[in-house]
């Protein structure tokens, strides 16, 4: 699968302790700007929304091709709500994560194989020290990196 679009900014704020894919439930205008690349998640702002038994994906953003509403009666809507696909065991699963202090559900990343999907990750909140660890380690993992391969 091909990684199309990435938050980074969830890999920053939260430690992902379980990753699901899940998948989307998409327009046709929405699927070619996506694969055409004008998709973001706000700079980490999109979060996934638990109701009512199902999934909702919030503040990502689809900006729309230049000819995808020619011709349309509604107007596009770059940044509405959109549903996530889960079997019923994994909405139950997360809706119970969720309820429990310090967890949330965050989209990670969108893939592309047959069909679009969405990955989503069960995480908890880093606090500034756990940020800082996360950084200094993997500054240390590529300064050892660099040296090894200045040996080889």
């Amino acid at each position: 699968m091909t990684t199309i679009l990435e938050n980074r900014q969830a890999r920053h704020l939260y430690s992902i302790e379980e990753s699901l894919e899940a998948g989307l439930v998409l327009e046709g205008w929405e699927v070619k700007a996506i694969l055409a690349g004008r998709a973001n998640f706000n700079g980490g702002g999109a979060f996934i929304r638990m109701s009512g038994g199902e999934a909702w994906l919030e503040a990502m953003t689809i900006t729309p091709l230049p000819m995808a509403n020619k011709g349309l009666l509604s107007p596009l809507e770059p940044a509405r709500a959109r549903k996530l696909l889960l079997r019923s065991a994994e909405l139950t699963k997360l809706s119970r994560k969720v309820a429990e202090r310090g967890y949330t559900v965050v989209p990670l990343e969108v893939v592309r194989g047959r069909k679009l999907k969405l990955k989503i990750g069960l995480a908890k909140g880093k606090n500034k020290a756990d940020k800082r660890e996360t950084i200094k380690e993997r500054d240390m993992n590529r300064e050892m990196q660099r040296e090894l391969s200045r040996y080889d």
